[in-house]
């Protein structure tokens, strides 16, 4: 009767003893806890800085067949401070967007837009429009507040991330490293806004037959491609608006900005003040959301 301890390795005919198998245990664990390791080492290492300087300023061509001078539309006059923006070093912008609400008539065009462009999934919204009642009866009204994320200047989501997945950049922008998130959804709990949102892998197809094309397809957030179909990044991320920087860099408007039918929403540099943006944050009826909290928010709202 052979011993308990030793065995036949059915696929080598070798023995293994106890003292073997425990050895092999051993060895297989430190494997793992080296890989982990290696993996948490990387996500909590001091992140990389943002490049800065000249070589980060963009040039585009000037329209040709679009008059410039005279009373232009808002996205004519946009396009043309956004130009001016890109030529700038990165750390010489300052990207801020100026809503008007009385503007604004809640068709929600630029929340569908927004989905389109970033690829989104179900239950990520970066751009929900927000609905508030106002007056008394029967005076009552209507007022609408797209709500994207506000790029704080004192972002509550910033410090609170465990992996530094998630910073300001040198053009103010919050951005989230979707390679180092971790997926804790600290920063969606930090942020009073709610501008945050989880990826969990859905998929408007699921319980169909088969995913649709549109589905497969990858996005370019933060100029990089992003496939979802595996489940890869950004599944399991926390996701946010990031004012399309991958459509600034190729001398574009956010997307949310060129699809208002009212022309409600305005962006550009506030560094510029012939800028368009400048000339709205200027006027005296605007406000900021939950300016109480001391988030300095970028986004501000006519009303």
């Amino acid at each position: 009767m052979p011993d308990e301890a030793t065995r036949l390795n059915e696929g080598s005919g070798q023995r293994l003893s106890r003292r073997d198998l425990v050895r092999g245990a051993a060895l297989a664990a430190v494997g793992v806890t080296a890989s982990v390791a290696s993996v948490t080492t990387a996500r909590i290492a001091p992140r990389k800085h943002d490049a800065t300087g000249p070589a980060t300023a963009r040039q585009f061509p000037e329209p040709t067949t679009v008059p410039l001078d005279g009373d232009v539309d808002p996205l004519i006059r946009m396009q043309a401070d956004l130009r001016r923006a890109m030529a700038k070093p990165v750390e010489e912008r300052r990207w801020t967007m100026v809503i008007d609400t009385r503007k604004c008539v809640g068709c929600h065009a630029c929340t569908i837009a927004c989905i389109a462009e970033n690829k989104l999934p179900p239950g990520v919204v970066y751009r929900p429009v927000v609905q508030e009642e106002f007056g008394e009866y029967p005076n009552v009204q209507l007022r609408y507040f797209p709500r994207p994320c506000m790029q704080c200047d004192e972002p509550p989501c910033v410090p609170v991330c465990p992996v530094n997945a998630t910073w300001k950049r040198p053009d103010g922008v919050v951005a989230v490293d979707y390679d180092r998130c971790i997926g804790c959804r600290y920063c969606v709990v930090a942020c009073p806004y709610g501008a945050r949102t989880s990826d969990f892998g859905l998929d408007y197809s699921d319980g169909t037959p088969a995913p649709q094309p549109y589905e497969e397809l990858p996005n370019h957030e933060y100029g990089k491609s992003w496939d979802r179909a595996n489940h890869g990044s950004p599944v399991g991320n926390a996701r946010k608006c990031q004012f399309c920087l991958h459509r600034l860099e190729e001398g574009m408007l956010p997307q949310c900005v060129t699809t208002c039918i009212g022309r409600a929403t305005y962006f550009g540099d506030a560094n510029d003040p012939d800028s368009l943006v400048s000339e709205k944050a200027r006027e005296p009826n605007q406000i900021r959301l939950l300016e109480e909290h001391g988030t300095k928010p970028r986004v501000s709202y006519l009303v």
